[in-house]
């Protein structure tokens, strides 16, 4: 569901770095049972000019940041005070990190710019703890990101993979480090925020995916999830306004 409903999410924002992702049911006896059980799946779009890194256990880059780099890239503001095609700013327009950030940030997204869960207070069954990652925040010199995709045709923006959120974090434990850094935000996005209609938005968009809409209830089962990020987005715009933050306006 998460899959779908951020794809949505990124179109009505204005976005537009998602990958496309829609929910359906499979019947191919080519596929294994668990997919073809009459359980609405997401299909998403492949897009095979993403690029990847070499190593094994890296292949979910396309470049290799730790967060002490990441935070040295948004001071170096790429593609304005510095190049972005130098080594430091790894290629990527510096108005792409501020999309990254809003849009984690309304999806409380955590495994991509903190994989390690720093930024919250993580349940004891996450994964970052079971796995010992939570344990490594107190080096951030160590702190790696993951899922920093482009493409090879346009390495100077990003692509949003796996963007499972997190529906149920609270508002009190919400994860401000994905906006660490963050010195400008995209205005189309923003605007949209402040509107007051990502809830018609987000509902006329969902209902074009009928077989999402029919399965996860419609409008009146949708409602909650879709207050939940307006909430969110009203705590992103407070923090906006507090720091005086830029808008970028897209051109």
């Amino acid at each position: 569901m998460s899959l779908v409903f951020a794809f949505h999410l990124d179109r009505v924002l204005g976005l537009n770095r998602s990958l496309p992702a829609v929910l359906r049911t499979f019947h191919s006896e080519v596929l294994p049972y668990r997919y073809i059980s009459g359980t609405p799946r997401p299909a998403v779009w492949w897009d095979p000019d993403i690029q990847h890194l070499a190593e094994k256990d890296n292949d979910q880059n396309s470049v290799q940041l730790t967060w002490v780099q990441y935070q040295k890239l948004l001071q170096a503001r790429c593609g304005s005070h510095t190049d972005q095609r130098s080594a430091h700013c790894v290629g990527v327009q510096h108005s792409e990190w501020g999309r990254l950030a809003l849009f984690d940030f309304l999806l409380q997204i955590n495994d991509r710019l903190d994989r390690y869960c720093c930024g919250f207070t993580p349940d004891p069954t996450e994964l970052c703890v079971e796995n010992l990652l939570h344990a490594k925040c107190g080096n951030t010199k160590d702190l790696k990101l993951v899922h920093i995709l482009v493409r090879k045709a346009d390495p100077s923006r990003l692509v949003f993979i796996d963007n499972a959120g997190r529906p149920q974090q609270s508002t009190d434990n919400l994860n401000f480090r994905l906006v660490e850094g963050i010195d400008e935000f995209p205005e189309k996005a923003v605007s949209v925020l402040h509107s007051g209609c990502l809830e018609n938005f987000l509902l006329r968009s969902l209902y074009t995916d009928r077989e999402f809409w029919d399965s996860h209830g419609g409008a009146g089962a949708l409602r909650p999830l879709i207050q939940v990020v307006q909430q969110r987005g009203n705590i992103l715009l407070q923090h906006i306004r507090d720091k005086k933050l830029r808008l970028k306006r897209d051109l």
